[in-house]
């Protein structure tokens, strides 16, 4: 019997030859756990405004072990002892990062599986991983739980400046055409280097490092929190809950059977066990669709309603604010809604409602991206900049929004 060869490489269109390190590399991205991500739509809904942003969360996972296979052979190359188990860990953890994303992303935490984030779920997945192939895990999941002993790991997983970040806006730039995202993670990540077990950036890096935050504000506004982009996972989400709400009350919605399960269970964290994860393993964007497509021609109004939405693009009017709206203002065109489709006042707030908006590049409450000065001493790259810009980036900025059916449009909001 032939062996299968499994040092592959994949044709990437950011990068060009990705590698696959080892033969446990393989075997996890060959697993049906994995495989999933390519099912899984690294940007949402977002397609709907950007038609080209049908790359999925399989892309991006190894983008990012791509990514930190340059950052482990330029820390080396300086020096920085990193074991062959390290590295490894450093490959598994970020390659399954994101594995414990739902269908279109964020819109099953905020509606079917409750208060139960993705990277909770990710963790799952890799215990679970870990005990299929006998503790080959055990450390990738010490670094990604940030339990072990060298920080500067962690940090390049999930930091201010991690392989994440670098993938995702240089990813999500270049399908979605928006150029303002795209970022030079080569010169920053040539440019790291680790002090005291910390990771930090060159001071000749400080200007790629302003640019990654600019990239990072800019995509957010322009892609992420595009305001269509926006109200199309709000209408999403409250499909989902209206799905849920009518199974719970005894309604058998045509869908596929992991679906079922999700809408006629409430699944949190505590009652998260193995039998679960399988069925949210089955999971993924199709399911959503498939069901959505079925649902439109459902007898539930609101159901239906909302569906079309999403399938025929024909979506909720969203307006963007710098002011807060008071709830007050929203009475009137629920009462004119429930009154033209015989709802209830509560049913309008399926389509008739408001919220906020936060985008903000850098935080100073969490881990701080350091520089490492010529004179050897490390601070905050908002110290070390010279652009005055650099501290706005740091203060978070709020928008709010108020989402309404076009036919109201007439009522002057």
């Amino acid at each position: 019997m032939s062996q299968i060869n499994k040092l592959k490489i994949f044709n990437d269109p950011i990068y060009g030859f990705i590698t696959i390190p080892n033969a446990l590399i393989y075997d996890l991205i060959q697993h049906p756990y994995f495989q999933r991500l390519r099912r899984i739509s690294q940007m949402g809904l977002s397609y709907l405004v950007y038609p080209g942003a049908n790359h999925t969360r399989f892309h991006h996972a190894l983008g990012c072990m791509h990514l930190m296979q340059k950052a482990v052979d330029v820390l080396r190359f300086k020096e920085i002892e990193i074991s062959k188990e390290e590295e490894n860990a450093l490959y598994i953890a970020i390659l399954l990062h994101d594995i414990g994303h739902g269908p279109f992303s964020h819109a099953m935490e905020r509606s079917i599986v409750e208060d139960v984030h993705h990277e909770e779920i990710s963790l799952l997945f890799m215990h679970q991983l870990n005990a299929a192939f006998d503790g080959q895990l055990d450390l990738a999941i010490k670094v990604f739980k940030g339990e072990y002993h060298r920080l500067f790991m962690l940090q390049l997983i999930s930091s201010q400046l991690d392989m994440d970040r670098m993938d995702y806006l240089k990813r999500d730039s270049f399908y979605s055409g928006v150029a303002e995202g795209n970022v030079n993670s080569e010169r920053l990540i040539q440019m790291m280097n680790v002090v005291d077990d910390v990771l930090v950036i060159e001071e000749k890096g400080i200007y790629s490092v302003e640019k990654f935050l600019m990239s990072r504000r800019l995509m957010y506004w322009q892609a992420y929190l595009h305001k269509t982009s926006l109200v199309a996972e709000l209408i999403l989400t409250r499909i989902l809950k209206r799905a849920k709400e009518l199974t719970l009350k005894g309604v058998v919605l045509p869908c596929s059977e992991p679906l079922q399960y999700f809408l006629q269970h409430k699944v949190t964290m505590d009652t998260f066990d193995a039998e679960t994860l399988d069925l949210f393993a089955q999971l993924d964007d199709f399911d959503i669709i498939s069901a959505l497509k079925g649902w439109q021609r459902h007898d539930d109004f609101i159901l239906s309603s909302l569906s079309k939405m999403i399938i025929n693009r024909d979506l909720l009017k969203i307006k963007l604010t710098s002011e807060k709206v008071p709830i007050e203002d929203l009475q009137p065109l629920k009462e004119r809604f429930a009154l033209e489709n015989n709802i209830s006042l509560l049913e309008t707030n399926y389509f008739i409602f408001k919220g906020k908006i936060k985008n903000q590049a850098y935080s100073k409450e969490a881990e701080p991206i350091r520089i490492l000065k010529k004179d050897k001493t490390v601070e905050d790259v908002i110290e070390s900049s010279d652009q005055l810009n650099l501290k706005s980036l740091s203060k978070s900025v709020t928008k709010y929004y108020i989402c309404f059916p076009k036919q109201l449009v007439e009522m002057n909001i």
